[in-house]
């Protein structure tokens, strides 16, 4: 884990006064716009992007690919209905630098992407992007033929030497540090010569689905795709070569974002609505109904959108989160303030996320008064009475959240940088006010 950042603003959680009543408008799917953005710039053919997140992370990939030759232009949606990004495919070209920041998606989808580019592409980013596991992806594009220059480490910074092609064809990778290997060499496989076969060979593979997503996304610009899910072989996933189509795609509310409204209504027993919310959805986040449910809550699919209602009670849970480790922070900050112990399972890979997020919530929540206990896979927390403190968030977005969670019911608890929220929840600060004074929508 990160050292603890000892110079940012805090921010003073607000404590709710009473029952929150509000409507969140919650902002697009970082998941689903930076794989459109990459799916987009692949295509043969000009394509749109409607209510884009515009976050850091999302940003970042827009300029990326900018950098590499694509057009992306802001522009209103071509039915009137708000700002979209029109992305024009460009023949990809070096050199080049790339800045991932500390975002996952830019650091692992864009160094396939990068092998289709004629000339050198250098990545680099944030000081903790060098600590995230890339080796995956490194691996898989030398065995499709790649020339990767990396010192060796699986790590950034790294320089990728396009050649303006890729064989493609089998490869075997270990992606049980991060989904996001497969997804990575997935989004790309249909401009490889030979598309790609690639084989999952390690330990159980964390967030399905956010593959699911991948596939379903290729899918939809005109991919070929065998996967397990459609009856294909375990951990085996298939990509044909093909031309990729423009499309008009309209992203997702983020449901994942939506996670700390949702605790408030089911800390403070109130009710909070996220309007379109999907009826079908590969987003992990869709799994809060389920959890949050069993944690005390009701909720219900209606023309409003998704409307979410607190008991007034907190009930702690045993839960597998391997499937939806982004959810655990919140999910954790929850249970911290339940009327029973939880245990948190499957999610031993949030050690390598933007920090060590299982020593980072055992130490924050224990510092306010828990009883938190990292297991080999997960975390036990057994309620305890919270007092005031500083919660630190070493520089990760969702700690940010899971510290206002807990300042909902603890008073004087002081988030440390709540700005890094921006990489994918900008203006969350008066989002959060406005629930809370039931101004906003």
């Amino acid at each position: 884990m990160t050292e603890t950042p000892v110079h940012h603003a805090l921010w003073p959680a607000p404590l709710a006064s009473g029952a929150v009543d509000a409507t969140i408008t919650v902002p697009g799917s970082k998941s689903v716009t930076n794989r459109g953005l990459v799916l987009a710039a692949l295509a043969a053919e000009p394509g749109w992007l409607r209510r884009p997140l515009r976050s850091r992370d999302t940003l970042l990939m827009a300029e990326a690919l900018r950098a590499l030759g694509v057009g992306i232009e802001e522009a209103v949606g071509p039915d009137g209905s708000g700002e979209a990004w029109r992305v024009i495919p460009a023949g990809l070209h070096g050199p080049a630098t790339v800045d991932v920041g500390n975002a996952g998606t830019v650091m692992r989808f864009l160094p396939p992407v990068a092998t289709l580019a004629d000339g050198p592409i250098r990545f680099d980013g944030d000081p903790r992007s060098y600590e995230r596991p890339l080796g995956g992806v490194i691996d898989g594009l030398r065995a499709l033929g790649a020339r990767v220059d990396d010192d060796n480490r699986g790590a950034l910074p790294m320089t990728v030497h396009g050649a303006g092609a890729l064989e493609g064809g089998r490869v075997e990778i270990d992606a049980s540090s991060s989904s996001q290997f497969v997804s990575a060499l997935l989004l790309s496989a249909p401009r490889f010569n030979q598309g790609v076969e690639v084989r999952h060979v390690g330990a159980k593979l964390p967030s399905l689905p956010h593959i699911r997503m991948t596939v379903d996304m290729l899918r939809c610009v005109g991919a070929q795709v065998d996967e397990p899910e459609t009856g294909g072989e375990p951990n085996v996933w298939r990509v044909s070569h093909s031309a990729l189509l423009g499309r008009d795609l309209t992203v997702e509310p983020d449901l994942s974002n939506a996670q700390p409204f949702l605790a408030a209504a089911l800390i403070t027993g109130g009710t909070v609505v996220i309007p379109d919310w999907p009826a079908r959805t590969t987003q992990p986040g869709d799994q809060l109904r389920r959890i949050f449910t069993e944690m005390g809550g009701t909720c219900q699919l209606t023309d409003r959108g998704l409307v979410f209602k607190g008991s007034g009670r907190i009930h702690g849970i045993d839960v597998d989160l391997s499937e939806v480790g982004e959810l655990t922070p919140g999910i954790a900050a929850v249970a911290a303030l339940a009327d029973s112990p939880s245990t948190l399972r499957g999610v031993a890979h949030l050690r390598l996320h933007e920090t060590d997020r299982l020593a980072a919530l055992t130490k924050e929540i224990n510092e306010l008064g828990g009883d938190v206990t990292e297991t080999e896979d997960g975390l036990h927390i057994r309620p305890r009475p919270l007092h005031g403190g500083v919660f630190h968030t070493y520089d990760d977005h969702r700690m940010a959240t899971a510290g206002a969670i807990i300042g909902l019911a603890v008073e004087g608890v002081q988030v440390e940088n709540v700005a890094t929220t921006a990489k994918t929840l900008p203006d969350f600060p008066e989002m959060w006010d406005a629930m809370l004074t039931g101004t906003g929508s």
